[in-house]
């Protein structure tokens, strides 16, 4: 007899997505994760991504709390003097964050720019795993030899190879499942570089969210494998850094 994984997504948003106009809402996540056959996962809030930081950190960390979820903050790339501060007010906090999430893309800030690589060198000296969009192509390159635990969030199956190439030689390297749609891209990276690199990522409810959870389960993964990248590795990467 069989039983279903645990699964987990590691990228949920919730809040207006100014770009759209799509508002992602608790009762609607709630809804399509039990419809996907997910028991949870991280959450962020877009108004932290987009223009008031604070606020939308405690607007997510309030759903996550209501709802059994973890909350992951977000820090504003455009201001690295406030994102000293929001850091400090959340690692202040009765429970303090495991992971931060970064959005160089939406804040139009580059991976070159000083400020980003001071938000990156305040997270890592923090023990914080980072869960950051953006091109994995430009992203990555600026945090390797750093000792990083990453998730790149919009790794897309056309640069799975460079994803790859770099994981090689950063063991604290991850990637979300959610763009890796192409033929074998789950299992290449499961072969690469083994299933604890991958993290099932839906970005619920703003992306195809039962369509990624299938093509996780049915891919040529053995269970274990799926098991681990369906909720494993990112309970393992929201543990303490030792």
């Amino acid at each position: 007899m069989t039983t279903d994984p645990l699964l987990l997504d590691c990228d949920i948003l919730v809040g207006h997505e100014v770009t759209t106009g799509r508002w992602g809402r608790a009762d609607e996540i709630k809804g399509v994760l039990a419809a996907s056959g997910i028991s949870g996962g991280v959450v962020s809030g877009l108004r932290a991504v987009h223009f008031d930081v604070p606020s939308g950190n405690d607007e997510a960390r309030q759903v996550a709390d209501g709802n059994g979820w973890t909350a992951c903050p977000v820090l504003d790339l455009r201001d690295p003097l406030g994102a000293e501060k929001e850091l400090e007010r959340q690692l202040a906090g009765d429970t303090p964050p495991r992971a931060v999430r970064l959005a160089p893309t939406a804040q139009s800030v580059e991976p070159g720019y000083p400020a980003f690589g001071h938000v990156v060198q305040l997270l890592v000296n923090a023990g914080l795993t980072i869960f950051t969009e953006g091109d994995v192509r430009k992203v990555g390159p600026a945090l390797r030899g750093l000792g990083a635990r990453v998730v790149f969030l919009d790794t897309h199956f056309y640069y799975l190879g460079d994803f790859v190439i770099m994981a090689r030689s950063e063991p604290g390297f991850h990637t979300s499942t959610r763009m890796l749609t192409g033929p074998d891209s789950l299992e290449i990276v499961a072969a690469e570089v083994g299933a604890e690199r991958l993290v099932l990522g839906c970005r619920t409810p703003f992306h195809e969210t039962r369509s990624v959870v299938r093509r996780l389960l049915t891919s040529k993964l053995g269970p274990d494998e799926i098991a681990q990248a369906g909720s494993r590795t990112l309970e393992t990467l929201l543990e303490p850094a030792c």
